[in-house]
């Protein structure tokens, strides 16, 4: 049988990373030496390397720094989601991440998407799996409460 290669494989540090997403939350880690905020979870702050960070929920607003639209990928299950958005986001508190950018309900956005740099994004989960979307301006969520 063939792995997945999209899960993640917890271990003791990133438990509480990987539990909180499965909760629905995105958390990143601040140093408490230097104030700055920091992703992909570390024991240390990758800035000034104090060993002072705790865990903070994030606010789950990003803005999108770049992107790449996949058209082929042979591990699974990324064959079966192909085409796709791969992206580097900006979270609001300042660390970038890399991502996928999903439509409404964590659907793929196909292979042209209207993306643009700067794009304000909102952070959803697919299995447990922080991805993004673009956040729905205020005339769009008008048009979706009127469905």
């Amino acid at each position: 049988m063939v792995g997945r290669f999209d899960l993640p494989e917890p271990d003791a540090f990133t438990r509480t990373y990987w539990d909180a997403a499965a909760e629905g939350r995105l958390l990143i880690r601040r140093c408490g030496a230097c104030g700055r905020a920091h992703h992909y979870p570390r024991e240390f702050c990758p800035g000034c390397w104090s060993e002072d960070v705790t865990w903070e929920a994030a606010s789950g607003r990003a803005t999108l720094y770049t992107w790449s639209v996949v058209h082929r990928n042979d591990l699974p299950p990324f064959s079966d989601r192909v085409p796709y958005v791969a992206a580097v986001v900006e979270l609001a508190e300042g660390p970038r991440m890399m991502t996928e950018i999903v439509g409404e309900g964590g659907d793929r956005v196909g292979e042209n998407p209207e993306l643009s740099a700067g794009a304000d994004l909102e952070v959803t989960f697919r299995e447990g799996i922080p991805v993004f979307r673009v956040t729905p301006t205020p005339s769009a969520k008008a048009r979706e409460r009127r469905k």
